[in-house]
This record gives C-alpha cells, structure tokens and sequence, in this order.
C-alpha cells in the first residue's frame, strides 16, 4: 500500500485513501485507521502521521498530536465535543509561536511571552484560552510521558492570565419584549429557551422530542423534564417543564413542517436544523430593525439599545432567578459552574438596582 499512487484526484496525503465514504490512514504495520468523513481533517491527520515538514518532535508536532487524542477522548465521551474544536482552533496561533521548540524547550517565561504579546494585539482574552490548551497539551505529554516531559512548567509558575472584565449585559425586559415582537418563530424559541433553562444556546438548538422524558420521582409521581446533557462539563441536567417552558414548547410544535425522526425543536420551515451562528446573524438583524424602529419613534438619530446576544439571554434569566429569590445553589445547576461563587459573581455583575446608603444616626 506504500506504492506511489498514479491517479490521486483528492490530493491525499500518502498512505490516505478513500474508502465507503471515509478517509483512512494506513500505518505502517498494516493497521487501517479511520479518520472521518471531512477531507480537510483527514488530510491533516495524514501530513501529521506523515510529518512532511519534518515537524517530529517540535512543540507543534505535539500540539497536533494532542488534538488527535481529543477527538479520540470526544468519541469515548471523556471530553466535550466543543472542548474539542476549541482546542483545534487554539493550537494554530500557538504552533506559530513555538515554531521548532520542543516540548523540553518550554519555561515558564514563555507562558508570559505569549500572554505579553496577546495583550500587544488586543486579544489578551484569546491568549488566555490558547494557554489553557497549551498548558493541557503539557499536561497531557506529562501524563503520557511523551518527549521527556516530566510536569507541566506553566502550573504553579505564579504566572496570572490577561485579566478579563466580565461580560455585565443586563438586557432589559422591554429590549427584549420589543426584540421579540420582531422576531421570527426560532429566534423567538431560543430566546425564550435560553432564558428559562439557563442552558447553553448551541446544545438548546440541538434539542429534539426526544430530549423531553417522563421522569419518576422519588416519592413515585411523574413529571415532564427536558433532559439536557451540557456539552460543556458532561452533566446531564433535568429540568421541570413548567406552565411558562410548556407554553414555549407548543408555540415551537412542527406545524407545516417536513418532520422526520430527530427534527431539532428549532427548525427552519423545512424542518432542517439551524446553524448557531445562523440564528446570531438572524437576532443581529432583529436588534438593527427595533433600533431602526426605535429612531423613528422617537425621533432620535442614534436609536441605540444595548445589543445582546443568546448567552445575554442566560445572564439575564440567572440575574432575575436571583432578584426573584431562588437559592444560588439552584441557579448554579442550572449553569454548570463549578462553584456557587461563581454563579454570585456572574449574576451580581449585572445587577444595576438602586442601593440606600448608610441611614444609622450617630448619637452621643
């Protein structure tokens, strides 16, 4: 199979082939492994195991090669899939950084070099999320033991990430009310969605029927939950399907549509899924006409009202839960923090109410 191919319509990488539909690489001990249904990836996988540019050994030969163990942890349902394309994304910059290093090259002053020059480019938050991916891959090779690296030098090395402001959009009950009003039957699903489950948009548009279960309660009644295993830390939440969420759920009722087995609740009128940067672009849109509509009304040029996005419709759900007075422990399930201290930090940040100052009369 090592034989120079004479007909390569595809421009394969050596020892990639086409077969039933798939891409697979031969090794050369003889096993096949399979690398998926998407050209650009399989060719990727293949110049990696092939090491065209003689890569072997360097920072970014293990860069990709930890991709390709994260894909492999996504289908053995150890990482979350949009770990996964984070980390895919995040290795590109950093190859270019770390060029011919080698895993043993790395010193902590390299973590600070890059977090340095994220801030130079106006993107510290990015450099942020690409050293985390880095400091996993060192992690990983440390675990693996792979290039002779023995711990990962970026952990306990006191070096502090750019710092991040929090995002502090509190959209207003009537932004939202007006937005909606213009919106159509999808956009208006997920934000509703969002803002009742507290759920992250890109698994809520992934939701189908089968997403919604009769769950027994330990004192053996049923109720109606929407099941949603959170792709971002793997724990499967189950949340009651109230009055208000059933109400959501009928208006979003195929009606008219070419339904099928898995038909995502938010759907296109043919029944097809939407894409999440579809239904962005869609609410982007929504927004520029209340503010266009805004202007006319009330004669004001500008017209302005705080954009938002679908993660501001999460913020904003936390926030009221937490004016309304459900328990922080609650609200926090419901987000997948990994602490109830982070659930209070990111509904405070977006609580503007007015506080009274300090009243007590000083005597004598």
């Amino acid at each position: 199979m090592g034989r120079k191919r004479k007909n390569n319509p595809l421009g394969l990488p050596d020892r990639v082939y086409a077969k039933h539909g798939a891409f697979y690489y031969i090794h050369r001990d003889g096993r096949w492994e399979r690398l998926g249904t998407d050209i650009a990836e399989a060719k990727r996988k293949g110049n990696l195991y092939n090491d065209p540019t003689s890569a072997f050994g360097t920072m970014a030969y293990y860069l990709d090669a930890f991709v390709v163990e994260c894909e492999k942890r996504v289908d053995k349902k150890l990482l979350a899939q949009r770990t996964y394309e984070d980390y895919k994304r995040d290795i590109e910059p950093l190859k270019i950084f770390c060029d011919k290093m080698t895993p043993a090259d790395i010193e902590p002053r390299h973590k600070a070099q890059y977090l340095d020059i994220g801030v130079q480019l106006d993107r510290g938050v990015r450099a942020n999320r690409e050293v985390a991916c880095w400091s996993a891959c060192l992690s990983w090779l440390a675990r693996s033991g792979e290039a002779g690296v023995k711990r990962n030098p970026f952990i306990g090395a006191g070096i502090k990430r750019n710092k991040e402001k929090p995002r502090e959009i509190y959209v207003e009950h009537s932004q939202y009310l007006e937005v909606w009003a213009l919106a159509t039957k999808s956009v208006r699903g997920m934000l509703d969605l969002v803002y009742r489950t507290l759920q992250r948009p890109e698994d809520i548009i992934e939701w189908t029927p089968a997403n919604i279960v009769k769950k027994r309660e330990a004192d053996g009644s049923t109720q109606r939950v929407i099941r949603n295993v959170q792709k971002k830390t793997g724990t499967t939440v189950e949340i009651a399907i109230t009055p208000d969420i059933d109400t959501i759920l009928k208006y979003l009722n195929p009606t008219g549509a070419k339904t099928g087995p898995g038909m995502t609740l938010i759907h296109k009128l043919d029944g097809t899924a939407y894409t999440y940067d579809g239904l962005c672009a869609m609410l982007r849109r929504y927004i520029e006409k209340t503010e266009e509509n805004k202007a006319i009304r009330e004669k004001d040029p500008k017209g302005k009202i705080n954009s938002f996005g679908f993660y501001d419709m999460k913020g904003k759900g936390a926030t009221d839960m937490w004016l309304s007075g459900v328990p922080l422990e609650s609200i926090q399930v419901l987000c997948g923090h990994d602490s109830v201290k982070t659930t209070e930090v990111y509904v405070k940040c977006r609580w503007r109410g007015t506080v009274q100052p300090n009243q007590v009369k000083v005597t004598a």
